[in-house]
């Protein structure tokens, strides 16, 4: 059976724009026909990946997602003496490996491809080393057997194997993500506000009046209710069996998730929220989240203890009527008990059992 390790957070923000859509306001989603702020799912898991956790605990562990692919093989060939002729021959032939290439740049020649490739540091490696042997003059075979040499189903890149890939050229080697991560959105009824500021001219005459510089912002606040669901199984088959390196992974995880945020218009706001609330949950059961618990907006105060409120009022109901699968737990409620250390722990051990 697969086990399951299940978070819900609680985390407050001030105001702020963590994450924009195209007009650079607050992302937003309508939820049961009130309005709500959002936080898509692909801008946590970017700033997850991004985070000091992540960084300092999985070092050579993670993978790049990039369209330069080309470039810098060329930039390693000519490194080691290879000519420029020599090294974007072969880099054509490797970095094609990973999706078709744009027609080079008439300046810089460089070539980027056309999609964003995820590639993990063994394939960064192993297409390196290929690159070499065909500027070499090696010979070496063609499509699917080339890309044999380099793309690999499983390795050590910790957040492929948490948020997957898709190579749309080569799809036996797409990974299935380990970590569904959800889009957060408030708990309550939310909108974004606008901010109209101007800046002075320091050197601005006594008699000069008027600003500047005119401008407007959009910023939002509210808390927030973040779902993320791991598949432990898949997790440790991902990292090709390596179960301890899987467990590193899930406690950097557990860790990110609750001291880290997408980072929009960060400078403006300085915001740097920690969960207020984490509830992990271990089991083998089917998943399910507890975003139902939000549908009807929470409108009494204080919002955010009623929202720690209604998501357990919504997690009784739902074991009263389903029965109490998810027996293994740990808790984190500020100011009641509960600690980060003992949620990275439970989150490793559950991984290290699985």
């Amino acid at each position: 059976m697969t086990t399951f390790l299940q978070f819900h957070l609680l985390t407050t923000y001030g105001p702020s724009n963590p994450n924009r859509d195209d007009q650079g306001r607050p992302k937003q989603a309508t939820v049961g026909g009130a309005p709500r702020l959002r936080m898509s799912s692909q801008s946590v898991k970017r700033a997850l990946r991004e985070s000091a956790f992540f960084a300092l605990d999985l070092a050579d562990h993670e993978g790049k997602r990039t369209k330069r692919l080309y470039q810098n093989l060329v930039e390693h060939l000519v490194g080691t003496g290879v000519s420029e002729d020599k090294a974007r021959a072969a880099a054509d032939q490797v970095a094609a490996i990973f999706g078709k290439l744009e027609a080079p740049n008439k300046e810089t020649k460089n070539r980027i491809s056309t999609t964003l490739a995820f590639i993990s540091p063994d394939e960064w490696k192993l297409a390196e080393e290929l690159a070499e042997k065909i500027a070499a003059g090696e010979k070496v075979p063609a499509d699917k057997e080339l890309k044999k040499l380099v793309l690999r189903r499983a390795d050590g890149a910790v957040d492929i194997a948490m948020f997957g890939r898709m190579l749309a050229d080569s799809p036996d080697y797409n990974r299935d993500a380990a970590v569904q991560v959800a889009h957060a959105i408030t708990t309550h009824q939310a909108q974004s506000e606008e901010d109209w500021f101007s800046a002075v001219d320091d050197l601005n005459k006594s008699e000069d009046t008027g600003a500047g510089h005119l401008g407007e912002t959009s910023f939002g606040s509210g808390v927030y209710y973040q779902y993320v669901c791991v598949n432990c199984d898949l997790l440790i088959s991902n990292l090709a069996g390596d179960r301890e390196l899987a467990v590193k992974g899930i406690e950097a995880l557990a860790g990110a998730l609750a001291r880290t945020a997408p980072k929009g218009k960060q400078n403006s706001f300085a915001h740097h929220p920690l969960a207020h609330y984490i509830l992990a949950e271990a089991g083998t059961q089917a998943p399910r989240d507890l975003s139902g618990a939000f549908f009807s907006p929470v409108r009494a105060q204080p919002l955010l203890e009623k929202s720690v409120e209604a998501l357990e009022k919504t997690r009784r109901e739902i074991d009263d009527a389903y029965g109490k699968v998810w027996k293994a737990e740990e808790k984190l409620h500020v100011g009641k008990g509960g600690t980060l250390d003992g949620i990275t722990a439970f989150a490793g051990a559950t991984v290290r059992g699985a």
